[in-house]
């Protein structure tokens, strides 16, 4: 099984945080659809032995989307590849754009999952992060999500700049009340050439706290596996049956195509992306030509993404695969790096697997980049 990833770049203003590729002029949308229509078509033999799974668009902000290119998106996939019976069809949108009338209409479409940004439900917050949508907007279009839609998840966002501990928990138990069966959730961070980097540089927003970010994250993990939640994957938590099967394909590695500027493929041997411009995108498309680059990946490149997959997540990872797939040379060095966080109690073995603890979890990424290899070949 595999997946297709759709990317929306297009947004109605810049979130603070974000360095995703997006414009916020629309003026080129209806060539832009035109031309992710055209790139699907294009690509359909990279999946000709393939059944198509899930179908995601991310972006950006797909809910920018009429309903109308939405559905012509979608009748492209199902008209150039095999697509699974039930497949999981996720639209990642935000509130100002579900009204009701809206919801509906995607209700009426194949799409059976709404990824929702919330990210707070504090006006202040909002407004440090230039969100585009209000508290109200946000509540009110989680009602009436939840009358069209079983299959919903929301994202948060922790580690706020002068976000207290009861202000977070007062953010997880509204987003609770809803009875979402998914949420996603992030720390805050700052990546270079945003709005966020600038403000906190200049002494207009205080700097991200770390300790802070932390403590909210095993409030967040303890809250929601009180409440039935499964923490998954270092930032998701879902219900049984409720894990997204798009984000998880990525975690086990099985193969994808990304559509659009800046969208990333992988075929389990290359990884390949398109150029993160709307402009040169554009024209490439023009002229039927597919505007991507690629490059093959080593044993380690690969030894080394399913180390950071793996412990990112419940599934762990396998030393019985990682002698199979990569050899004897590789479980011994995983071993021997481990060893000193197994010791510290952030890793543990069971039934030969390798997985963080609970509280090796909020770390997992960087005991990763220590049991990396960075060069055997």
């Amino acid at each position: 099984m595999s997946g297709i990833y759709i990317h929306i770049p297009f947004c109605k203003q810049a979130c603070h945080y974000c360095d995703f590729h997006f414009s916020t002029s629309m003026k080129k949308k209806d060539e832009m659809v035109l031309a992710l229509a055209k790139e699907i078509a294009l690509r359909k033999n990279e999946f000709q032995d393939e059944v198509v799974e899930t179908i995601y668009f991310g972006g950006g902000t797909p809910s920018i989307l009429e309903v109308s290119d939405l559905k012509l998106l979608i009748d492209a996939v199902y008209s150039n590849y095999n697509v699974t019976e039930n497949p999981e069809i996720t639209v990642e949108a935000n509130p100002d754009d579900l009204s009701e009338e809206r919801i509906l209409a995607l209700h009426h479409l194949k799409v059976n999952r709404l990824s929702i940004g919330i990210q707070s439900f504090f006006e202040e917050d909002l407004k440090v992060m230039n969100r585009a949508h209000n508290v109200e907007e946000a509540k009110n279009c989680l009602a009436f999500a939840k009358q069209y839609f079983d299959n919903i998840t929301i994202d948060l966002i922790y580690g706020m700049p002068n976000m207290s501990n009861e202000r977070w928990l007062q953010n997880i138990e509204t987003a609770l009340s809803y009875n979402i069966p998914h949420i996603s959730s992030y720390a805050l961070t700052v990546e270079p050439k945003t709005a966020l980097h600038s403000f906190i540089q200049k002494g207009i927003i205080p700097p991200l706290n770390d300790e802070v970010a932390q403590e909210h994250f095993h409030l967040l993990v303890d809250k929601l596996e009180e409440e039935g939640f499964i923490h998954y994957e270092l930032s998701n938590f879902g219900k049984e049956n409720y894990f997204s099967k798009n984000n998880s394909s990525y975690w086990l590695g099985k193969k994808y195509i990304g559509i659009g500027p800046s969208a990333h493929s992988y075929n389990g041997i290359k990884r390949s992306w398109n150029v993160s411009n709307n402009t040169l995108y554009l024209k490439s498309m023009a002229e039927n030509q597919l505007p991507s680059e690629s490059e093959t990946l080593t044993l380690t490149d690969r030894y080394n993404e399913y180390i950071m997959t793996g412990l990112r997540t419940i599934w762990g990872v396998s030393l019985d695969r990682i002698e199979s797939e990569f050899g004897k040379t590789y479980l011994d060095y995983l071993n021997q790096q481990a060893a000193k966080y197994i010791e510290d109690h952030l890793l543990y073995i069971d039934e030969a697997v390798l997985r963080t603890t609970k509280s090796g979890k909020f770390l997992s990424d960087g005991i990763a980049s220590d049991l990396f290899l960075l060069n055997l070949e």
